[in-house]
Order: C-alpha cells, then sequence, then structure tokens
C-alpha cells in the first residue's frame, strides 16, 4: 500500500468530527491526483518517447515526423476521443525529450510531481535555466497551474535574478496571484484530466443561477426574433495551447452567413473582456468559418447593477457598412438590456419567493 494511502488509513480521530471529516477528503483528493496524474505523465511521457523513436528509425524519409504525428491523432482520436490532437503529441514528444529521467522521479517521490498542464506550460519556457527555476518554485511553492502562467508569461524569474529586492517581487507575486491559489480542486476541473479519464466535460460550475437563467433566456430571445438565426451550441470549448475557454452561446446567421457568438458577464464589461472575446471571433474566424462564411460577430453581455448593456465587437479590418450589415439584424441594445432586466426580476421574485417559504 502506498505510504500516503496508509497515513488516510491510520489517520486519528479528534474531538472536532468536521475537522476530521475536512482531512480525510482533502487527503483523499491529494490520492487521487496523485494517482490520475502520475498515469497522465506517464502515459504522455510513453507516447512521445515512441513516436521519436519512430520517427528517428525513419529520418531518412521527408516529412515523415509530422505525417506520423497527424496519422497517430486521427486514429487515437477515433479511437478514444479528445486529448490526442497534433499539438498534443508533439507536446508528448518534447516532454519526453526535455525530461528524459523523469519516470525515475515519478518512482521515488509520490506527491511533488506537478501535473501535466503544469509541466504543458514548461515546455514552451526555451531557458532551460528559467525553466528548471519555474519547475522547483512551482513544486515547492505548491502554484496553481495558472499561478504558473502568468509568472512565465511576467518573465518572474528574470526580474527575481535581477532584482535588489527579490522580497517585494515575491510579495507582489503572491498578492496578483491569491484568487489562482484558492481552489484546491482545480486538478477536478481540468478538461485536459477530464479528456484523460474519458469523461464529457463539466461546465456548469462557471455559471451561478442569474447567469444560467439570463443565458437560457437570452438564447431564446434571439431565436425568437427570426431574423436568420440557427443555435449552435452553449458553452463551446475552445481550446489553445495554454488554456481552455467557454464561449456561453454560438449561433450562426444564415442571412448573413456569419457566426454569432454571444458571451456573459456578471460584471462590467472590462477591456480584457473585449480582448478576449476578439480573440474568440478571431480563433472562430481561423478553426470554424469557410469559404462562404462571412467575418464572425461577438457579443458581449454585461449584467452590471448599474449598466445592463451589449457590447459589439467585429474585427477591426471589417469596414463600417458590413458592421452597420450586422447590427440590421442584432438585437439593439435597448432590446437587450430589457431582457436582461426581465430575467433578473424574474429571478430575484424566485429567489425572495423562496425565502418566504
Amino acid at each position: 500500500m502506498d505510504e500516503e494511502l496508509k497515513k488516510l488509513y491510520s489517520l486519528d480521530s479528534t474531538a472536532d468530527i468536521l475537522k476530521d471529516a475536512e482531512q480525510i477528503v482533502e487527503s483523499s483528493r491529494k490520492i487521487a491526483f496523485h494517482y490520475v496524474n502520475s498515469a497522465l505523465i506517464m502515459r504522455n511521457w510513453l507516447l512521445g518517447k515512441r513516436i521519436d523513436e519512430e520517427i528517428l528509425a525513419n529520418e531518412n524519409k521527408d516529412n515523415y515526423g509530422k505525417q506520423l504525428i497527424k496519422k497517430l491523432s486521427k486514429e487515437l482520436t477515433a479511437k478514444y476521443g479528445k486529448g490526442f490532437q497534433m499539438t498534443v503529441l508533439y507536446y508528448c514528444v518534447r516532454f519526453y525529450k526535455l525530461y528524459p529521467k523523469i519516470l525515475n522521479t515519478l518512482c521515488e517521490k509520490s506527491f511533488s510531481l506537478l501535473s501535466w498542464s503544469h509541466y504543458r506550460l514548461l515546455l514552451h519556457v526555451v531557458d532551460d535555466n528559467a525553466r528548471r527555476w519555474y519547475e522547483k518554485e512551482a513544486t515547492e511553492q505548491t502554484w496553481a497551474v495558472r499561478t504558473l502562467q502568468r509568472n512565465i508569461d511576467s518573465q518572474y524569474y528574470y526580474r527575481m535574478i535581477k532584482t535588489p529586492h527579490p522580497d517585494i517581487v515575491e510579495s507582489e507575486m503572491k498578492k496578483l496571484t491569491v484568487d489562482y491559489q484558492r481552489d484546491r480542486a482545480s486538478f477536478i476541473k481540468d478538461p485536459v484530466v477530464v479528456e484523460f479519464l474519458g469523461l464529457s466535460p463539466n461546465t456548469d460550475f462557471t455559471e451561478t443561477k442569474l447567469e444560467s437563467r439570463i443565458i437560457s433566456n437570452i438564447q431564446k430571445f434571439m431565436l425568437e426574433m427570426g431574423k436568420g438565426y440557427a443555435f449552435m451550441a452553449r458553452q463551446q470549448r475552445i481550446h489553445t495551447e495554454n488554456d481552455d475557454y467557454f464561449i456561453d452561446l454560438v449561433f450562426y446567421n444564415v442571412i448573413l452567413k456569419c457566426y454569432v457568438l454571444v458571451d456573459l458577464k456578471t460584471s462590467k464589461v472590462t477591456h480584457q473582456d473585449v480582448g478576449q472575446m476578439d480573440m474568440y471571433v478571431r480563433m472562430y474566424d481561423e478553426l470554424r468559418r469557410t469559404d462562404g462564411d462571412n467575418p464572425t460577430l461577438g457579443v458581449i453581455l454585461c449584467t452590471d447593477t448599474d449598466e445592463d448593456i451589449a457590447r459589439y465587437s467585429v474585427l477591426h479590418d471589417n469596414d463600417h457598412l458590413f458592421a452597420a450589415k450586422y447590427k440590421l439584424y442584432l438585437p439593439n441594445e435597448d432590446d437587450l438590456r430589457k431582457e436582461i432586466d426581465l430575467q433578473k426580476q424574474i429571478q430575484e421574485s424566485r429567489e425572495s419567493e423562496r425565502d418566504w417559504d
């Protein structure tokens, strides 16, 4: 029996049953993550090793590596589902090359390894010294994946080695990443882990009751407008090399011949929200748009108490006439504001009724 399992089995009871129960749950989660994570890391390392061996054995054949990975990706996806995109297989090969002895570490250490999502970020760090430092710090300080990503993006390593006051830089980093560190069970929500286990991604945890209700009714509202909308998806996942994003609603307008993406925010719209929607639009144009489709349109709905509004996001290189044509087939801001207000009132009324029950 694993050492950590022994510790869990031999936990002593105290006078506080809630504290004991919390310790049991936390320890069990830790053990579950360890086993899933170890298996995922082992699988990806072995895949990388086998692919690299095959490429080396056929290095005289032109473009063999790319064709091999393309074929493997297609066949593994057909048999096992998501999680075997070409990008993932390339990661596996790079992982094997950069961490040739990690399986030894896997056997020697029970709980010090990072998750595969951590390693996937580390594979982007070209500087060997920086990558080793990030790995060490992330392990010792138990950085969440988003904390590691933020620190890599902000050049945290280089700022730390150059500053005469590393304590100030570290303090600022911890303050800026405190929200990332709060969710101890984030691995349960990790789409990479979900795909590895062969399960369907569950996105419901990202929605509040209000958000869910508004999204459901905006969906009906836009379809009932009768201006060419066809509903395509809800909470559609977009996967990038570093993260996963979920678009609240996706429509296709058969009159405009374009996709319409709708994202709902339960706070005021920020520059980051607009930037994210523009990213969604660009990605949709790259991944889904065909020769017969016009540029994708993004709509950001805001449900802030003082400002229930809609923002429209169109790629900057669209001409003004085309943008104006878009709006002819979209609900205007007043209509959207009224619909959001109505759904908020209904939800608040229902909550009040429950309070009186």
